[in-house]
């Protein structure tokens, strides 16, 4: 199981060092993969970065650990031009990202965006295939019901990855149509429900995997789990329940705990000392 661990960006807010020193410690300590959240505009939402710029600096002050922006509200963004992105930050970074994707939940945001809220998951859906194309050099042309692209569109530079790995996220239990996007679409998933509900949630997926003509063996899966706050206190067990239910992959969370700037990163090195895997 890789073990990852969120950025506490909101904590660190415009602190450049803080950042860095951040993703270099956790680059240091073997963390496999830095994950940063997405948000573009919510009303009364806070302090946030722009996942892909900031990742961006990160990049250049890291070499070994996974970007991942988790989650990318999709359907928000124009497809050609976050295809580019994309590739742009893929190639930077020398093939280190991994994209979580989305279609979130807040009318606000679609509306300052000028999307339209109710076809966010078929928009998704063929926002994919887009990008899939376009990150392995096909030329797109005409776009989709959603997407109207001039003839002979492709990217250059081409990322390093090709295509770069999507994993989905949605709500604490996806929807049916967001379990049928992943295994028909996506490399993987984010977990964000319950253990005891974990395995009906997977097997629905596997299935719709299967049902597409793919190996469900190679969806990847990611839960998190918060070193600080509340359940401190039983985050070793949690993270031995995860692994032992199948998890390929682990995010850990030393952000929303309420602990001091300079806090974060000692305890991030005692976590990865007191892992149990």
């Amino acid at each position: 199981m890789k073990i990852g661990i969120s950025l506490p960006v909101r904590e660190m807010r415009d602190d450049l060092i803080a950042i860095k020193d951040f993703a270099q410690a956790a680059e240091e300590l073997g963390l496999t993969h830095l994950r940063v959240p997405d948000q573009v505009f919510r009303k009364n939402s806070g302090h946030l970065h722009e996942p892909m710029m900031l990742l961006s600096y990160i990049a250049a002050v890291t070499s070994k650990i996974e970007l991942v922006p988790s989650v990318i509200v999709l359907p928000t963004r124009q497809t050609v031009l976050f295809a580019k992105q994309a590739a742009e930050l893929d190639r930077l970074s020398q093939g280190r990202v991994r994209l979580g994707i989305g279609v979130g939940g807040s009318v606000e945001e679609y509306e300052s965006m000028g999307v339209n809220f109710r076809q966010r998951g078929r928009r998704c859906s063929e926002q994919m295939l887009l990008l899939k194309q376009l990150w392995c050099g096909e030329s797109v042309q005409g776009g989709t019901r959603y997407d109207a692209i001039s003839p002979d569109v492709y990217l250059d530079p081409l990322p390093v990855q090709q295509p770069i790995p999507m994993w989905i996220g949605g709500a604490g239990v996806p929807s049916e149509s967001v379990r049928r996007r992943i295994g028909e679409l996506a490399d993987g998933w984010f977990v964000l429900c319950d253990p005891s509900q974990f395995t009906d949630v997977r097997d629905s997926i596997n299935s719709y995997a299967v049902e597409a003509g793919r190996d469900s063996a190679m969806l990847g899966m990611e839960a998190g789990v918060a070193v600080v706050g509340p359940r401190k206190d039983e985050w070793q067990e949690r993270v031995t329940g995860w692994q032992e239910l199948g998890l390929t992959h682990l995010c850990l969370r030393t952000l929303g705990g309420g602990i001091e700037l300079a806090d974060h990163i000692p305890t991030m090195r005692n976590a990865v000392a007191e892992l149990p895997v």
